[in-house]
């Protein structure tokens, strides 16, 4: 028996999605929108002087399973270099396309298990992963690219 795509976990996440504010002064924001469901999640992040993810501020509009990706992701982002943020992103891509048995180092990912069968919520899952390592990429970049 395969367990429940929606439990008591992924809602419990959707609705209690941390940094759900954006950033007033962001150093980078990226926007990620699935076109098969139309969620849409945007990340602003700060960088500290290390160039880790200082602050993040997100704007989540989307199903339950975006949503509590989103939640996981604010969770732990904090303190995440941006090549940490691409390899949890590039890794639970990899778990939820089945080429890889399990989601990688970040915590909880292994709730959407459930929707490894289920290709149309994938990248509804992914959205969040995607902004932040996006995002924090940018963010990095411009930080270099800025004269001191």
């Amino acid at each position: 028996m395969s367990a429940p795509l929606y439990n008591a976990t992924i809602l419990r996440l959707a609705s209690s999605i941390p940094h759900h504010a954006r950033l007033g002064e962001p150093h980078a924001t990226a926007e990620r929108r699935s076109p098969v469901c139309g969620s849409r999640v945007t990340i602003d992040v700060q960088l500290d002087g290390s160039g880790r993810v200082a602050a993040i501020g997100q704007e989540v509009r989307a199903c339950a399973l975006g949503q509590a990706s989103a939640s996981l992701m604010g969770e732990h982002a904090v303190g995440r270099t941006p090549e940490e943020l691409a390899a949890a992103r590039d890794a639970l891509a990899a778990f939820l396309a089945g080429e890889a048995a399990h989601p990688g180092d970040w915590p909880g990912l292994e709730i959407f298990a459930p929707a490894r069968p289920h290709a149309a919520r994938h990248a509804s899952i992914r959205l969040a992963f995607e902004a932040v390592a996006e995002a924090a990429a940018a963010a990095r970049a411009a930080l270099v690219a800025r004269p001191a």
